[in-house]
């Protein structure tokens, strides 16, 4: 069998759809001859768009014994939908969650249901497969494959966190929440500053790790003069900071500055260090219209970094957190139950410890990128077994 892959989210680029096209595509090396249209940032991304067609086609030329085309997510597979010359080999596609869900009926009634002319459809979560046949995809045609995290740093023991508390202006004498992720409004993080850290113990400290400006810049300011759901549309095409401003304003409160802070990005060992000497990871998710988790990596790299995972129980995060296995699940916007769990850490015998070596044990035996490339190479030939 040979597979050609075709991605726009592709190193060195960083994010979770570009470490997942990543391991996939080089993990696929290892079961068959593999092809790859990606890209890797080298000109703009509107020409490697507007190039596809010819590129996918001079490919399958050179290389006639390529039985299959994977787009590795719904928006990439949107612009090939109106090629033609390929139609003969099997097409198949990862469903990631937003892909799914955007906001945009023309979208939704138009475009998505034409995705059946698709041959196979890879959902990283069941809440995503759901929503996938929920707006019009042949349920036959749909698989749930989740996303795997790496772990060679599982047992690593870093010895520099009072130096890294110190770097960043961290007080050494607080409890550590830690949360990770882009300041998009799904992720819960101004919700929880505003709701949940006023019912903590004052002992606890709330660090903020991704993407984020001090001061709005020249594209927030400039998105703010564009209508309210056209402006929402182009957030989450972009992947920009919807969440922002809100956590922006929160933060420059003295009641709430007291007790949380944004950090930025950080170098990996930073983030690594806080993550280890922290008492729990967060990741508050909250339900928005239009937008959706659809696996929630980022917690299974907090379990492998040694961290506690506290998640909200929504969108596609149970499929990467199972509860009381590998880290727990709360109700999503329940400031009371979130607040009540998180303080318990500060009881005596806890056992902290033991859970966080029997989370990070789970993780590792059922959560790995060898076996997503393993679950797509039988997805793949169980589709061409079905042909003949």
């Amino acid at each position: 069998m040979e597979i050609l892959f075709v991605s726009h989210k592709f190193p060195p680029a960083v994010g979770g759809m570009e470490k997942q096209s990543f391991e996939l595509i080089t993990g696929m090396e290892h079961f068959c001859k593999v092809h790859r249209i990606v890209y890797d940032g080298k000109g703009s991304i509107l020409s490697f768009f507007l190039g596809l067609r010819k590129r996918i086609l001079q490919t399958c030329k050179d290389h006639p014994g390529i039985t299959v085309i994977h787009f590795n997510d719904a928006l990439l597979a949107t612009m090939c939908l109106w090629h033609t010359g390929y139609e003969h080999l099997k097409r198949t596609v990862t469903l990631h969650g937003l892909d799914v869900v955007f906001p945009s009926e023309i979208y939704r009634k138009r475009i998505f249901p034409k995705f059946n002319k698709l041959d196979l459809f890879i959902a990283v979560s069941r809440a995503t497969a759901d929503q996938a046949v929920a707006l019009g995809i042949d349920s036959a045609k749909v698989t749930v494959i989740k996303n795997g995290v790496d772990y060679e740093h599982a047992n690593s023991v870093s010895t520099e966190i009072p130096k890294v508390l110190a770097k960043y202006g961290i007080p050494a004498d607080r409890r550590l929440l830690v949360a990770v992720g882009r300041p998009v409004r799904r992720k819960g993080f101004s919700w929880f500053i505003r709701e949940v850290v006023p019912k903590l113990d004052p002992r606890f400290f709330v660090l903020l790790i991704g993407p984020f400006d001090d001061k709005p810049g020249f594209f927030e300011r400039l998105l703010a003069l564009v209508p309210n759901k056209l402006r929402g549309q182009v957030m989450l095409f972009l992947g920009f900071g919807s969440d922002a401003a809100a956590i922006r304003s929160l933060l420059n409160n003295p009641i709430f500055g007291r007790s949380a802070k944004h950090l930025g990005r950080l170098p990996a060992a930073d983030k690594q260090a806080l993550l280890e000497g922290s008492d729990a990871f967060i990741m508050p998710n909250i339900h928005v219209d239009g937008d959706m988790e659809g696996f929630g990596l980022v917690c299974l790299e907090a379990v492998t970094a040694g961290a506690l995972v506290y998640a909200a129980n929504i969108d596609g995060i149970p499929d990467a957190i199972q509860d009381g296995k590998n880290g727990f699940l709360l109700p999503s916007q329940n400031a009371e139950i979130w607040a009540k769990e998180l303080n318990k850490l500060l009881l005596p015998n806890q056992n902290l410890h033991e859970r966080k070596r029997d989370f990070l044990e789970f993780t590792i035996s059922h959560y790995g990128w060898d076996k997503m490339v393993k679950a797509y190479y039988n997805a793949f030939m169980d589709l061409m077994r079905h042909e003949n």
